[in-house]
């Protein structure tokens, strides 16, 4: 075996410190990477007026509501709510059983329904710029209606209201023509896929001896999951 001279072993000392100095900085370079792509991914902010959707639970009737209301989106929908900014600390105007119209704190919204991952399952949306001017009366229109019963048998032209039609009148009581309303309303319905009431209504309908409002006017969160005016633009369950 041919021994190294001098100059050879110096030039191989140099390359293979050259290598090892290109490895650590590929290395370098990928954990930084990472790290600004794990940065970015979570480095979310919510606006006032952020539509908040979120998955509820697994409860009979909030699984009515999903099973009467589903849409070719890969997430269902049973609440939803309006983000809103106090004394720079994040609120979410909603309508909930028991409580009604109220201003339940960001972090206690997003802690209510989590899963197995602990992650929230709650989901951002945001309207068009065109409404941005209407956000704050929008916001107004709930608080104005705080401790508001809720409305436990979906009606429309009551005195209470259910989740997505408190976010449906905050823009409807201004002054947007009819087709410039960000959400649409349609008949509702609570029968099954044959056309007959899921029994999970007729049982919630009679406790309350009200009848089924079957084809009264409303919306649900689903329906406004559906609308063309608001884009999504973060979900709590991919963070």
């Amino acid at each position: 075996m041919k021994s190294m001279t001098r100059p050879e072993i110096n030039n191989k000392i140099l390359m293979n410190r050259t290598l090892m100095q290109t490895y650590i900085l590929f290395i370098f370079s990928f954990v930084l990477l990472s790290c600004d792509s794990n940065q970015k991914k979570n480095n979310f902010e919510i606006k006032q007026g952020d539509l908040l959707f979120q998955n509820t639970g697994t409860g009979e009737i909030d699984n009515a509501i999903k099973d009467v209301t589903a849409t070719s989106f890969s997430k269902n929908y049973s609440h939803v709510g309006i983000a809103m900014q106090k004394d720079k600390k994040w609120f979410v105007v909603e309508a909930i059983p028991k409580e009604g119209i109220c201003q339940t704190p960001l972090i206690k919204f997003l802690n209510r329904n989590k899963n197995k991952f602990n992650k929230s399952q709650t989901t951002v949306a945001r309207l068009d710029s065109y409404y941005q001017p209407y956000i704050s009366k929008a916001i107004a229109y709930g608080i104005e209606r705080i401790n508001t019963p809720y409305d436990a048998v979906f009606l429309w032209d009551d005195a209470s209201y259910y989740c997505s039609e408190l976010v449906y009148k905050m823009f409807s009581s201004q002054d947007l023509p009819k087709d410039s309303i960000p959400f649409r309303t349609q008949p509702m319905t609570f029968n099954d896929s044959t056309g007959n009431p899921m029994p999970s209504w007729v049982t919630y309908y009679e406790t309350r001896n009200q009848p089924i409002p079957e084809g009264v006017e409303g919306t649900n969160p689903n329906l406004m999951a559906s609308s063309p005016r608001i884009k999504f633009v973060h979900d709590y369950e991919n963070e």
